[in-house]
């Protein structure tokens, strides 16, 4: 049995499908999608996709067929990160989901959506989104208080980070 280099280690990685489930409070799936593994380090858990076809959002617009989607998921934070790229790799935006922690068995990444997303574009302006949804969720789902009290706290870490440019906004093509 041979030990495995770092690198051998990180390409077996960068090959490992991956299945993201995000799902609403009741449980039942809100969306799911392929990506590939490309790392996992204490509670951050990094995989990336591309997206095949057009894709017309009510938010993010027109998607282009080859646009790359770099998510960042975290097992302790309440928040992920998607930075997508233009085909050719200029910054589209970045596209931030309230969740809870996400939970990852190292073939299924899944988390809880809690509404409010916040976009960001190229230049830093930003957008949050679906306040609204998010407490009328809070009411037919019933959130526990804890989860409640939860989203203005990731809310604001979550902005403070982008307005400090902090990983994983601070990328540069």
């Amino acid at each position: 049995m041979g030990v495995e280099s770092s690198a051998e280690v990180a390409a077996a990685a960068a090959t490992e499908s991956v299945t993201v489930c995000a799902r609403k409070f009741d449980g039942r799936l809100h969306r799911e999608w392929q990506a590939r593994l490309v790392a996992q380090e204490d509670s951050l858990v990094i995989v990336e996709g591309v997206f095949e076809s057009e894709i017309r959002h009510p938010q993010l617009g027109h998607i282009a067929p080859g646009t790359l989607s770099t998510e960042y998921y975290w097992t302790d934070r309440c928040y992920s990160v998607f930075r997508f790229r233009e085909p050719a790799g200029a910054l589209r935006n970045y596209y931030c989901n309230i969740n809870l922690p996400a939970e990852f068995d190292g073939r299924v990444l899944t988390f809880i959506d809690l509404d409010i997303d916040v976009l960001v574009a190229p230049d830093f302006s930003l957008r949050i989104l679906d306040e609204d949804e998010f407490a009328a969720n809070a009411a037919r789902y019933n959130y526990p208080a804890a989860v409640r009290d939860s989203v203005p706290r990731a809310l604001a870490e979550l902005l403070a980070r982008i307005e400090r440019r902090e990983y994983p906004f601070d990328w540069h093509a």
